[in-house]
């Protein structure tokens, strides 16, 4: 059933989401856009996959999550069909936006491997999910450019596609009925609300470069995803049955883990542009190595690889050690491999190294919150708990990919802003190794909403 799940994960959005990115050069030529109309083919889909992440999650918890997730890859499969046949950009992104709701595989994923499984096996399968990530960046650098060269981009989406359509099937054979919660209602009004305020947000982050951090466009959808959120959190500290229980989200183990998801998010993100720039910049006063595309996917390749064998090892390590200290050991392993990026980055070596370190690392740390925020929910808030995770580290890729590029922009793309650049990336994993010292030890898995007080953060944070 993991395998099935995981498999189900990478097609629905792992792999759609990362081989649209090497292939913009050949989808802008093709529809006779700009490189900020094609690249709206990734921003659109990271859009709707973060509103319909948690969004999809709580309609598993209440209506029964192989239900919604059968849904969830019948609208990921109809979104890449339209993709692949779109003659134009306004039917590309429209397809994108439906194939962003298949992200909702994730949370559905986690809700029936923790009702369907003993609690000292949901580890295990939970890291098999999270590895699932770095396979398909795994699969995506391997496959982008031989499809793109002798097939064109269109196979890129008919692939997944393709592939989902028995794995479908297969999951409605199966995956086992997994209940909801009979009498709960479904909080549309906070769907939709939420929805709203988060892309207003997410659409000021991704476009914050391009349109100017202080235009009017950008102020405007801050200003009214600030209003839209206050609106929002009003409605669920109200109604019955909320989209998102708040209280939830002041637990000690929830906080750390989403905290520790949002740093995860930039330290992975970040060094997608780095890299790229890094290794394809012409050589001059002995930086910068006149590489390839080619040669930045032979770079990148360690860290993915390294991601997914870490994610696979994840049970045996929460068993022996907990999540807690996986985490910090994935956060001291990522702070390292930046670490050396700060002094050493003259050499492919080098940068084959640090890749194999920060790859272990995050592969340990997402992980080890997502088995965190398993450990301190009730069963019946799985769902949204674990998709609010995965948007936090949506989130958090998309600040890591905006920012280092301001970095790098603003001094020129000379060595200075890329040992800055390196230099954040490690500071941040470092804080997520305290935010790990800051996780409770082994939290206990609750069968029911907890009596206690949630324990808030600590002011420092």
């Amino acid at each position: 059933m993991v395998p099935l799940l995981a498999f189900l994960g990478v097609m629905a959005y792992s792999l759609p989401m990362a081989v649209m990115t090497p292939a913009l050069p050949a989808l802008q030529a093709e529809m006779g856009t700009s490189a900020a109309g094609a690249a709206w083919s990734v921003t659109g889909m990271v859009l709707s996959a973060s509103v319909a992440t948690p969004v999809a999650g709580r309609l598993g918890d209440l209506l029964g999550a192989r239900r919604v997730l059968l849904w969830v890859l019948a609208v990921g499969i109809a979104g890449q069909v339209v993709s692949a046949l779109a003659n134009g950009l306004p039917v590309l992104l429209a397809g994108r936006v439906l194939a962003g709701v298949g992200s909702g595989v994730f949370p559905l994923a986690y809700t029936i491997i923790r009702k369907g499984h003993p609690a000292e096996r949901a580890a295990s399968a939970i890291g098999l999910m999270s590895a699932m990530l770095g396979l398909g960046g795994v699969v995506s650098w391997v496959i982008a450019g031989p499809v793109i060269d002798h097939l064109g981009w269109r196979w890129l989406v008919w692939v997944p596609a393709v592939i989902l359509l028995p794995g479908t099937f297969l999951a409605r054979r199966a995956l086992p009925p997994v209940p909801g919660e009979p009498g709960k209602g479904v909080d549309w009004w906070g769907a939709l609300l939420f929805g709203g305020w988060l892309t207003a947000a997410l659409t000021a982050l991704t476009q914050g470069s391009s349109w100017g951090w202080t235009s009017a466009p950008v102020l405007g959808l801050l200003a009214g995803a600030a209003a839209g959120a206050a609106v929002w959190a009003y409605v669920e500290a109200t109604v019955p049955d909320p989209l998102l229980d708040l209280r939830l989200m002041r637990l000690r183990g929830v906080w750390t883990a989403n905290l520790g998801s949002l740093l995860a998010g930039f330290c992975l993100m970040a060094s997608g542009v780095l890299f790229p720039l890094l290794i394809q910049m012409p050589e001059k006063d002995g930086f910068g190595f006149g590489g390839t595309a080619t040669d930045t996917a032979m770079v990148a390749l360690p860290a993915s690889v390294a991601m997914t064998l870490m994610g696979l090892v994840n049970g045996r390590l929460d068993r022996r050690f907990g999540a807690r200290a996986v985490l910090a050991a994935g956060a001291a392993l990522t702070a390292a491999g930046y670490g050396v990026l700060v002094l050493w980055h003259a050499e492919l070596w080098q940068l084959l190294l640090t890749n194999v370190l920060r790859g272990a690392g995050l592969g340990m740390a997402y992980a080890a919150v997502a088995t965190l925020v398993v450990s301190a929910v009730p069963v019946s808030q799985t769902g949204v708990a674990t998709g609010v995770n995965t948007l936090l580290r949506t989130v958090g890729a998309g600040l890591g990919t905006q920012l280092t590029a301001i970095l790098v922009a603003a001094y020129a793309l000379a060595r200075p802003g890329f040992v800055l650049a390196f230099a954040v990336c490690g500071a941040l994993a470092l804080a997520i190794l305290a935010v790990a010292l800051l996780a409770p030890r082994r939290p206990a898995v609750p069968d029911e909403p907890r009596a206690e007080q949630p324990d808030g953060p600590p002011a420092a944070f």
